[in-house]
């Protein structure tokens, strides 16, 4: 394992000025600000992420990509016996799983399926609704337009997505409503089709 030097703590970050920087490992800063936080990597860290892992600049957000950093660091982590550590090494293999599964399973070489993943899931999903009309907004019935009991809703045709699982839509817009029973806003996706939407011209 290389030796890695300790560099100074960051003073600006893509999110703010820290409120609070510690090095976990030489070279890799955990970093919060009052708007947001993660892991800034020295250039020379950056350099030696794996491929597969590895992000286009130093800065490894708090939400999900501060795992791709555990993930590729783990066993230094590991080796500074910090008794909470086997905590956020399973939550950083969750994540990263969960949310980058094709650079995870490009790195670890497992093959990451729908049932593992939620973008994955997400994904499958919108592959199977190509050309469904796909629910963009919805308001329930303190809407002016929407009579009470239902849910009114504006979508576009579902034309494809990406690798995270982002929509891609085309066409005319369209707006309808359906039974406030209906709709499930916790749905990874909602379609026209599934929730029964009466068009509106």
């Amino acid at each position: 394992m290389p030796a890695f030097a300790s560099t100074p703590a960051p003073v600006t970050t893509l999110w703010d000025t820290p409120d609070m920087a510690t090095q976990r490992l030489p070279g890799v800063w955990s970093v919060t600000t009052a708007s947001h936080g993660g892991f800034i990597l020295s250039d020379e860290r950056q350099a030696a992420m794996p491929d597969a892992l590895r992000l286009d600049d130093i800065y490894y957000e708090e939400d999900v990509d501060w795992s791709l950093v555990v993930v590729a660091f783990e066993a230094e982590f590991a080796a500074l016996k910090d008794p909470l550590f086997d905590v956020e090494r399973n939550l950083a293999h969750q994540t990263a799983r969960h949310w980058r599964p094709i650079p995870y399973g490009n790195f670890t070489g497992q093959t990451i399926t729908p049932s593992d993943s939620y973008v994955l899931k997400k994904v499958a999903l919108y592959k199977a609704a190509i050309g469904e009309i796909g629910v963009r907004s919805a308001s329930g019935d303190w809407a002016d337009w929407v009579p009470q009991g239902k849910v009114g809703v504006t979508g576009q045709r579902i034309a494809g997505c990406d690798n995270l699982g982002f929509a891609r839509y085309e066409g005319p817009d369209f707006k309808g409503l359906c039974d406030a029973a209906r709709y499930d806003s916790s749905r990874l996706i909602n379609t026209f089709a599934e929730l029964g939407v009466e068009l509106l011209a």
